[in-house]
C-alpha cells in the first residue's frame, strides 16, 4: 500500500511529534491521559499523512501526469495530515472524556 518514501515521511513526522509530546509529558507539562490524548493524535496524523502523500501522487498523476503527481502529492499530504489531525483529536477527547476512563492511567494497572 505505501511505498518506501511514504513510510519514512510518516515515520519522521510522527517520530518528531511523538517526541515533542514525551518531552512535554516528562516535564509534566500535560499528564499521562493527555499524553495518551496526543499519542493517539499523532498515530492517526501520521497514517493521515502517509494516505494523502501516496493517494494525492496517484490522484494528481493521473489527472496531469508529470507535474500532477508533485501537486497532488503535496496537497495530498497536506490534506492527510490535518484530516488525520483532526480525527485523531477527536477520538483523543474522546477517550479523555470517557467516563470510565477519567482516573489516571497509572491507577488503572492497580485495578
Amino acid at each position: 500500500m505505501f511505498n518506501k518514501g511514504t513510510l519514512w515521511a510518516g515515520a519522521i513526522s510522527g517520530s518528531l511529534n511523538q517526541i515533542k509530546g514525551s518531552r512535554e509529558y516528562t516535564s509534566g507539562k500535560i499528564n499521562a491521559n493527555e499524553y495518551v490524548a496526543h499519542t493517539t493524535t499523532n498515530v492517526s496524523e501520521t497514517i493521515g499523512l502517509m494516505a494523502g502523500l501516496e493517494y494525492g501522487a496517484i490522484l494528481g498523476s493521473s489527472l496531469i501526469p508529470g507535474v500532477g503527481s508533485i501537486i497532488g502529492t503535496i496537497l495530498g499530504g497536506i490534506l492527510g495530515d490535518r484530516l488525520g489531525n483532526a480525527v485523531g483529536t477527536q477520538v483523543g477527547n474522546a477517550f479523555i472524556n470517557h467516563e470510565s476512563l477519567r482516573r489516571p492511567i497509572h491507577n488503572l494497572r492497580n485495578s
